[in-house]
């Protein structure tokens, strides 16, 4: 299981991985950071990206902040890296 840093922007104009921000990814996503709406978008943008299910990528801390550690399971660390950053 792959652990992964983010730093979420919502209410950006569209979904996208902007790229790397000192340890974390950046992320924008259009949806708004309300009732969980953000985080379901991080979720499947990144589900997309790295060819696993949204079922996969959970959550371990930062529910609520911009800045979260997601658990990948099925990746590790470095397939995780490779993926993201080629």
């Amino acid at each position: 299981m792959g652990r992964l840093a983010v730093k979420v922007v919502p209410g950006s104009s569209r979904d996208r991985i902007v790229g790397r921000l000192g340890d974390a990814l950046k992320i924008k996503v259009a949806a708004p950071a309300e009732k969980g709406k953000a985080n379901a978008a991080v979720i499947e943008l990144l589900a997309e990206r790295l060819g696993v299910g949204t079922e996969a990528i959970t959550i371990e801390s930062g529910h609520t902040a911009p800045a979260k550690v997601l658990l990948i399971d099925g990746l590790d660390d470095d397939a995780i890296a490779a993926i993201l950053f080629p």
